[in-house]
């Protein structure tokens, strides 16, 4: 693969970088396919980090067009439900404008959220995989938001929600914001609260897809680089994500220095692995002691971290997902075969290995109450 490697901090330019870790052979997509497991693709995983800021990067990027080989993320579960309605009910609040372009609309979650609030709006989705949007009220766009993308239609709000970390350089995705904006347009987003989930030990908070540490002074350090100013700030879960709203305005206030957070940011992260390679220590003892069968949930990034960290696998029976989209599909970089949790049903007492961050309780509580009270969870 050809891979962009990414040499000098993204926050100062400077080469003082330093390596924290390495997973090896890390499938680069988390997502599931019907090829053959000889297709799939993998990397290492290295994470350094900045010296003088703290920010902790991805240092070499899987291609575009590799990392997002279709769409992965259906919104599923009351949790995401929760979010989007959320979102929406805060951008309402924060009164955008009659024409917003959404950056990475995969779905008309929000939209048919937002039209609840304020029918009165154009809407236009820019997304690369557009598989999921039915409503003929959104002008799709199938492209990339980049440095490129240029718009015919007028727009004076810019929204997304989860791209932010998405973005290989964050910094020049806000700049490409602000020069879509004039002075006083609205630029509202959401994003996951990425140091609650690293402390938090939560394994979909960095990979090949969220390739860089944005904490909340990262985040708004380059906001006011670029000139947007912070109106409004509202937390969604325990952790889960961030709402943001901004006003561009015409000339950057004064910027506050960012303050080094290197030797709390390697700490965090530190724990994060040292625990990961304990649990996975412990879970491979109880799949070896087991006499019940044992299953392994979600077909995403938290199975195939766990896995990465060196979770065995052969006597995994299946992996288990909510999602439709996932269905007798199989987990990249794994021999795994996804299927409904409904599949428990009337089997009697069984190991269930769960490690899905917020969404766990949801799982567990779906699980135990509506298809088997006897799954012991792991």
């Amino acid at each position: 693969m050809n891979y962009i490697v990414r040499e000098h901090s993204l926050l100062t330019g400077k080469k003082n970088l330093e390596h924290l870790y390495t997973l090896k052979n890390f499938p680069v997509f988390m997502g599931c396919v019907d090829t053959p497991a000889e297709q799939d693709l993998r990397a290492d995983m290295i994470w350094d980090i900045c010296r003088d800021t703290g920010l902790i990067q991805l240092k070499k990027l899987i291609p575009l067009e590799k990392l997002y080989l279709n769409q992965h993320n259906d919104g599923v579960g009351q949790v995401w439900q929760d979010h989007y309605r959320a979102f929406a009910e805060f951008l309402h609040q924060n009164k955008p404008g009659k024409n917003i372009l959404e950056i990475g609309g995969a779905h008309d979650i929000i939209a048919e959220q937002y039209f609840r609030l304020d029918s009165d709006v154009r809407w236009i989705s820019v997304e690369p995989n557009p598989e999921y949007i039915k409503n003929p009220k959104i002008q799709v766009i199938q492209d990339w938001f980049d440095e490129n993308f240029f718009s015919a239609e007028p727009v004076d709000t810019v929204i997304h929600s989860h791209v932010l970390e998405h973005t290989y350089n964050p910094l020049k995705f806000i700049e490409h914001i602000a020069k879509f904006l004039q002075p006083g347009q609205k630029h509202i987003f959401t994003f996951p609260n990425l140091e609650a989930m690293l402390r938090n030990n939560f394994t979909n908070c960095l990979n090949f897809e969220h390739t860089v540490f944005l904490t909340e002074p990262i985040v708004e350090f380059i906001l006011e680089k670029y000139g947007f100013k912070i109106l409004a700030k509202q937390y969604y879960g325990n952790p889960h994500s961030i709402f943001y709203a901004t006003n561009r305005v015409a000339t950057p206030e004064n910027i506050a220095r960012l303050e080094n957070k290197y030797a709390e940011y390697k700490q965090i992260f530190n724990n994060f692995v040292n625990y990961h390679l304990g649990i996975v220590a412990d879970l491979n003892k109880k799949i070896e002691k087991s006499s019940e069968p044992v299953y392994l949930f979600g077909a995403h990034i938290f199975s195939q971290y766990l896995i990465g960290f060196g979770l065995r696998t052969d006597k995994i029976i299946r992996i288990l997902d909510n999602s439709l989209i996932k269905k007798d599909k199989r987990l990249y970089g794994t021999s795994l075969i996804v299927d409904s949790p409904k599949i428990l049903a009337g089997l009697g007492k069984v190991n269930v290995i769960l490690k899905a961050g917020i969404y766990n309780e949801e799982i567990k509580k779906d699980i135990l109450e509506n298809i088997n009270n006897q799954v012991v969870f792991w």
